[in-house]
């Protein structure tokens, strides 16, 4: 699915539910400020928490030795931050075709 799928079905989702009241230029205003937040949020070490989807987080990887595929000699990656994304137990349920249990 590619961005302009996904401005495609929420504008879709939206003038089902409220009418046409939308357009399909506001809709992708709105994914890309969606985007934008979870990219501002991420650059600036911020975890972020969408319930019922998943988390986004900034993990530290260590310093490690690796090698170049081309000459064979180990080469030392530098220890750096990378972004990395935790389902929720909904989303890993839903896309197993699992029953999620009510949680009281």
């Amino acid at each position: 699915m590619t961005k302009a799928d996904l401005v495609e079905q929420v504008t879709e989702a939206i003038s089902r539910t409220s009418g046409p009241m939308i357009s399909k230029k506001d809709c992708a205003r709105v994914v890309d400020a969606f985007l934008d937040a979870i990219k501002d949020a991420l650059k600036e070490q911020r975890n972020i928490e969408v319930r019922g989807f998943g988390t986004f987080k900034i993990r530290n990887r260590k310093t490690r030795m690796a090698r170049n595929p081309r000459t064979g000699e180990p080469v030392e990656v530098s220890a750096r931050p990378v972004p990395v994304f935790k389902p929720s137990k909904e989303l890993r349920a839903l896309v197993a075709d699992l029953e999620v249990e009510a949680e009281a």
